[in-house]
């Protein structure tokens, strides 16, 4: 009789010996040299969060025991990309949501390269289409400010 044999290759070709490399490089600005405007949220890096700046997204779904945390994720991720496809280029700084009961409370900075009244137009626009998204009332608040507002050069 033939046995055929299906097991994996020896304990040599499994083992990995390569060595780890704990450098972490994710949302760092890179230091040049001292010609490059960061804002607050850019100067500090992620291990910062909590200490020296605050969180993006201020809901309660991260608690112990509650559902929904992916879901809101992706809901962050939608209006941050809706944002900026509804104000381009006006942007200055991230966009910060909070979650207040049944209310969706988005604030941000805007550079002052619109005209008031097409600036108004864009927030009811905003408002009125995300409100019917998400069948909850949305508010943006928002501040205009002249030119990007810089922490320091990096």
């Amino acid at each position: 009789p033939q046995v055929l044999s299906w097991a994996l290759p020896g304990p040599a070709r499994l083992l990995h010996t390569t060595p780890t490399c704990l450098k972490t490089r994710a949302a760092r600005v890179r230091v040049g040299k001292g010609d490059k405007p960061v804002t607050y949220e850019q100067a500090h890096p992620p291990h910062y969060i909590g200490h020296r700046k605050g969180w993006l997204s201020l809901h309660t779904g991260n608690l112990c025991g509650e559902a929904g945390a992916a879901e809101r994720a992706v809901e962050d991720s939608f209006l941050r990309r809706f944002l900026f496809g509804t104000f381009p280029g006006l942007l200055q700084d991230e966009v910060v949501l909070k979650r207040r009961g049944n209310l969706l409370v988005v604030c941000a900075l805007l550079g002052r390269a619109l005209p008031p009244h097409k600036i108004y137009f864009l927030v009811g626009y905003a408002e009125t289409l995300l409100s019917h998204f998400y069948k909850c009332p949305v508010r943006l608040e928002l501040q205009t400010v002249p030119t990007r507002v810089v922490y320091k050069y990096l």
